[in-house]
């Protein structure tokens, strides 16, 4: 290949060792910081490549941090592991079939995510190494992004203050510079609290708990009608009051879960969901307390890092997938609907194509916005340094994340490849950002310019803890 970027030999020099990885975390599927093993596995590959490692980063035992080079820029590389309940999935066939009681799965690919990351930012300290570069690359091995906002607490808490560029991908079914949009969200347990009786002998002595979390959701529902049309709210009920209708029930626990495109709006959302709690009460004669379960920030674009990337993608071209891979492709895709494909490219505004099984094109930056939003924690990294992101092809067109389909097709062939591609792709940008100033101050400048109209309060209370235990 001709101008070899000199990091991507060194991705493949080690390709088995990180699909490896992957492959043992999709193994052992573990929910928001309950990461144990998963954490372990890229705790030891970290000591194993020579990487200096700090544990239990932000007081989470299933945090890591793994440091090569001295002095210079510091460019961090993010990776997860935390994977969903109820998509346990046997991996390698196209008919949903559980594999584990307990229901976990890998059905966002970050088995892939974090083993890229780690990947990349092997073949980076490889490089400082081999040329004695001045910089440091890290790694940092991120629990719970899947509702638990680990890198929120890791970024109030400055783990991320001396960090200069920081870079991460998703697996998905498209390649692309990320567009960076993303709702900023806040989970709130809102636990009622009334008086227990007899539902029948003595309902007149009872104030039901129950009845001010349904009363709740009505308010909120009646809410929707004059919400900004991308804001959000869902809900989930975490105590009902018990399981004896013949009893009044004296507590009960809803988590409402609130989006909005910014934190701006966030704020104002939050008051207005807290206000009808309040009235809630008031009408079941109960009363409410709360607690912030987890809050992300919206994501920031940093155009500069974005062209850069995009610069990077274009030069490494798309993922090299090849007929065997197209065919297990087309086994999944014929499980889609033609909506599930339409969705892959509205994500990347282009034409529908119901033939294409695998994405076989680097979509361009400057493409019209017109798909949905989800929420990360990456968000909070992106307010406190200039961020970028890449979305790379490890998957069939049309799948879902947060789907069978999608763990499925975790431990692939066509997944190990997407997953080393990002990793190359990762490992260059983060070569320019460390070999180029004038990069590293645009970077910093568009950020600090933002920062200035719109300074950045992190969206946990300094009170609340990590959700380290389960819940």
């Amino acid at each position: 290949m001709q101008n070899e970027n000199p990091v991507w030999p060194l991705v493949d020099a080690r390709a088995a060792e990180f699909t490896g990885l992957a492959d043992r975390v999709f193994d052992t599927p573990e929910l928001a910081y309950t990461e144990t093993r998963s954490c372990a596995e890229h705790t030891a590959m970290l000591k194993q490549q020579g990487f200096r490692v700090t544990e239990n980063v932000a007081g989470i035992p299933t945090a890591v941090m793994g440091e090569a080079g001295n002095g210079g820029p510091v460019i961090a590389i993010l990776g997860e592991y935390d994977a969903l309940p109820g998509l346990s999935q046997q991996p390698g066939i196209a008919t949903p079939q559980q594999i584990a009681d307990h229901g976990f799965g890998h059905g966002c690919g970050h088995n892939l995510l974090g083993s890229a990351a780690l990947s990349a930012a092997t073949a980076v300290k490889d490089w400082l190494e081999a040329e004695g570069i001045t910089g440091r690359i890290r790694y940092y091995g991120c629990p719970a992004e899947e509702g638990g906002a680990a890198k929120t607490y890791m970024v109030r808490d400055g783990w991320f203050d001396d960090v200069d560029i920081a870079i991460t991908w998703h697996p998905g079914a498209y390649s692309a510079v990320d567009d960076m949009r993303s709702l900023a969200n806040t989970r709130i347990d809102f636990t009622f609290t009334g008086k227990a009786a007899h539902a029948a002998g003595a309902p007149e002595l009872g104030r039901s708990a129950l009845d001010s979390v349904e009363l709740m959701s009505v308010g909120v529902n009646y809410l929707r009608e004059h919400m900004p049309d991308q804001a959000r709210v869902h809900y989930a009920y975490l105590d009902a009051g018990g399981i004896a209708p013949n009893v009044v029930q004296a507590k009960a626990t809803v988590r409402h879960l609130i989006r909005s495109p910014d934190l701006q709006g966030l704020a104002d959302l939050v008051q207005r969901v807290r206000a009808i709690a309040d009235g809630a009460a008031l009408m079941a004669g109960t009363q409410v307390s709360s607690r912030v379960f987890s809050a992300v920030s919206n994501l920031l674009e940093n155009r500069p890092l974005s062209e850069a990337m995009q610069a990077e993608f274009e030069a490494l071209g798309p993922v090299p997938f090849d007929e065997a891979d197209r065919a297990y492709a087309r086994e999944i895709r014929e499980t889609l609907t033609r909506a599930d494909i339409d969705d892959t490219f509205r994500s990347v505004a282009q034409r529908p194509d119901y033939d294409l099984a695998l994405f076989d094109t680097v979509a361009p930056l400057n493409r019209p916005f017109t798909g949905g939003m989800g929420s990360t924690d990456v968000g909070d990294v992106s307010w406190a340094v200039p961020t970028v992101q890449a979305r790379v092809a490890t998957c069939a067109v049309g799948t879902a994340l947060h789907s069978w389909q999608q763990t499925a097709q975790g431990k692939a062939l066509a997944a190990h490849k997407g997953m080393l591609h990002a990793a190359k792709l990762m490992a260059a940008t983060a070569r320019r950002a460390l070999t180029d100033d004038m990069l590293r101050a645009a970077a910093k400048k568009a950020h600090a310019d933002h920062l200035a109209e719109f300074p950045y309060t992190c969206p946990i209370p300094a009170e609340t803890k990590p959700p380290i235990a389960a819940e």
